[in-house]
């Protein structure tokens, strides 16, 4: 009896992995990736932590959340674009991916020079960007995150992952490489530790295009402006959903910085970038989600479910990672931080839970295109997580941030659960994937 029930349990496995291959071997290479830039970013911080002062870190870690902004706001939903319309358009994918960067960058490097401006008239403190070189290196980075969010989705799209993760690998190695350099020169500044993030995307980008054989520039061809300008209605759909969804995460060590202290932020920074970093695994997971089901709609359900479970079992095991451990996780970075911020951010990792669950629902609302009518929605969410971390640290301090961040990312999770699970009924609406017009009806 039990060696039938071993077999069919087998034989249900293998089913299950053969209907998601390209979902597997997607989010693998995306795994792989991920668990690259999770150790070699751990290790980087960990050298920054041990070598640079924690206002140094708490300065440079806002800077390079405001870049990362910076990047979201650029690339203006044309990444996300990408992923789900390349495979509508044979012939004419590396020009939508040339007009995407082109567009992308430019948008980049006038915000930038909004903030470079707009900081310098500031006069606080807390500023961290001090002098014309700081400045010029934060724009030219936007830029090159900006080219980076489009580049890479461009490979998702393709159902290249692999060339994904040789960048992101390339990156990781290459700013760690950096850090060491810079540290042992003694250029302990903030400069010294966006010099090296700068760096490493320039860097990875070769080096992915020579590993690939050209894989990189493979990617663009002429920019087709006219199928982008095209397909404008989504772009600015998928714009407006990425931005209300990442944006409060990305500024969070900004947010900490001005509310707290540049000291505090390095503490709250050494825990947010781990948690960040576990994200990246169910954020992988449901980015292959889109471009897989478009290209297969029947095993929507199926493979919804699959991501979904294997993302909450991963979130729930770091979150109690981060419950038992938070302590000591930041005497590996610096045992100063403990002093800062004691066992105030325990409960940080829990907020993995909620973010899962969102994740999953953007990626309902883009295989059905309502990213227009679910945007709102995540607005007002990332309006009730940015309040609740303002009135924590108001109230509580570090500790305040964590709790008010968690519970606010938590209620989210919720609604997100039920949207979920009204999309998993058979009769829902919601489910099937909307189809739209191929390349032939856009032509001209």
């Amino acid at each position: 009896m039990s060696v039938d029930l071993a077999l069919t349990a087998i034989v249900y496995v293998r089913r299950a992995l053969d209907n998601s291959a390209t979902l597997f071997a997607n989010s693998g290479a995306l795994a792989i990736g991920t668990m690259a830039t999770a150790g070699l970013g751990f290790i980087y911080w960990w050298i920054a932590a041990r070598l640079f002062s924690p206002e140094v870190i708490g300065n440079a870690a806002a800077l390079l959340s405001v870049m990362g902004l910076v990047g979201l706001l650029g690339e203006a939903g044309l990444g996300t674009l990408l992923i789900g319309e390349i495979v509508r358009h044979p012939g004419r994918e590396r020009g939508l991916v040339a007009a995407a960067a082109s567009v992308g960058v430019a948008l980049a490097v006038g915000l930038a020079l909004l903030f470079v401006f707009g900081e310098a008239s500031r006069n606080s403190l807390t500023r961290p960007i001090n002098g014309w070189f700081e400045g010029a290196a934060f724009v030219l980075g936007c830029a090159l995150t900006v080219l980076s969010f489009v580049g890479d989705q461009a490979f998702l799209g393709n159902l290249h992952s692999t060339g994904r993760m040789i960048r992101q690998v390339l990156f990781s190695t290459f700013k760690l490489m950096l850090i060491a350099a810079a540290a042992a020169a003694g250029y302990a500044s903030n400069a010294g530790i966006l010099l090296t993030w700068v760096a490493g995307l320039l860097a990875s980008w070769i080096g992915v295009d020579l590993l690939t054989r050209g894989g990189a520039r493979h990617l663009v061809g002429p920019p087709d402006f006219q199928l982008l300008h095209a397909l404008r209605r989504k772009v600015f759909d998928h714009y407006a959903l990425d931005v209300t969804v990442q944006a409060p995460s990305v500024i969070m060590p900004y947010l900490v910085l001005v509310l707290l202290s540049p000291s505090i932020n390095a503490a709250f920074v050494s825990l947010w970038m781990l948690v960040s970093m576990a994200s990246l695994m169910p954020a992988a997971m449901t980015t292959v989600l889109f471009p897989v089901i478009r290209a297969s709609p029947k095993q929507f359900r199926h493979n919804i479910i699959v991501s979904l479970t294997t993302s909450l079992l991963f979130s729930l095991v770091c979150a109690s990672l981060v419950l038992a451990f938070s302590q000591e996780i930041l005497a590996v970075f610096n045992r100063a931080y403990i002093d800062i911020a004691g066992s105030s951010l325990r409960f940080l990792g829990f907020s993995l839970l909620g973010s899962t669950l969102k994740f999953h629902a953007c990626t309902l609302a883009r295989l059905g295109d309502r990213m227009r009518k679910a945007s709102p929605w995540f607005a007002l969410g990332g309006l009730l997580e940015l309040c609740f971390v303002v009135m924590g640290a108001r109230l509580d301090g570090l500790q305040g941030v964590v709790l008010g961040w968690t519970l606010a990312v938590s209620i989210e999770g919720v609604c997100a659960a039920l949207t979920l699970a009204l999309a998993m009924k058979p009769d829902s609406a919601a489910g099937p994937v909307h189809e739209e017009p191929t390349a032939s009806s856009l032509q001209t």
